[in-house]
């Protein structure tokens, strides 16, 4: 039993001085890493964390809803005859080109044969197979899209014209003897028939340049 007392006493004595010696070596190895690995001071990321946060960017504009909706579309002004004639442009091998180039040559004809002052049942002849073929082109195209093409129009107008000048020189040829002396009677005058026939040549002349030019774009 006095062993076991001398033995507490013992005990007791030397564990505050080895605390007191280990503490001290505590002490002493922190100071040696201090700042050093993993026993340092760790550096504040907060900082750093935070600079390197990705910003949301806000647009300028507000953005539409069902963007690109099928209905919302506007549709292709296909009957708009600007589309016709400047975005979409007709195919120079297409049928209304070929069709519009068989009457190129009777339109040429009919000029020369108003240059070359052939007589009346000539003149005739030749109008009435251009203006047949023209009626034929405006039904084939008419509502169609080649219809608001300007060669188109200018053919109907050329028809036209080429249909009033032919009677009037008919009429002509009738009346003129008995309506010498009256109002009616001066537009079947050998001037007024001129007039119109030069006139007639320069509208045949603008449909050739107007066919010629469509027919090579």
């Amino acid at each position: 039993m006095k062993k076991f007392l001398i033995c507490l006493i013992l005990l007791n004595i030397a564990l505050p001085s080895q605390a007191f010696f280990w503490n001290r070596k505590d002490k002493a190895l922190e100071k040696e890493l201090q700042g050093k690995g993993y026993a340092g001071t760790l550096p504040d990321l907060g900082e750093k964390i935070e600079k390197t946060k990705t910003k949301v960017t806000t647009p300028i504009f507000e953005s539409q809803e069902n963007f690109n909706d099928p209905s919302d579309l506007k549709p292709v002004p296909k009957d708009n005859p600007a589309f016709i004639n400047i975005i979409q442009k007709q195919d120079k091998n297409s049928e209304f080109a070929d069709d519009a180039n068989e009457i190129i040559p009777m339109l040429e004809k009919l000029v020369d044969c108003i240059e070359d002052n052939e007589n009346l049942q000539l003149f005739i002849t030749k109008a009435n197979l251009l203006t047949l073929n023209i009626d034929s082109l405006a039904e084939k195209y008419e509502g169609k899209p080649e219809s608001y093409y300007e060669s188109f129009r200018k053919l109907k107008e050329v028809n036209n014209y080429v249909k009033t000048v032919s009677t009037l020189r008919r009429e002509a040829v009738t009346y003129q003897r008995y309506l010498a002396y009256s109002t009616t009677g001066s537009i079947y005058n050998p001037e007024n028939i001129t007039q119109q026939l030069e006139y007639l040549k320069e509208e045949l002349t603008t449909a050739i340049l107007l066919l010629k030019e469509e027919g090579s774009i």
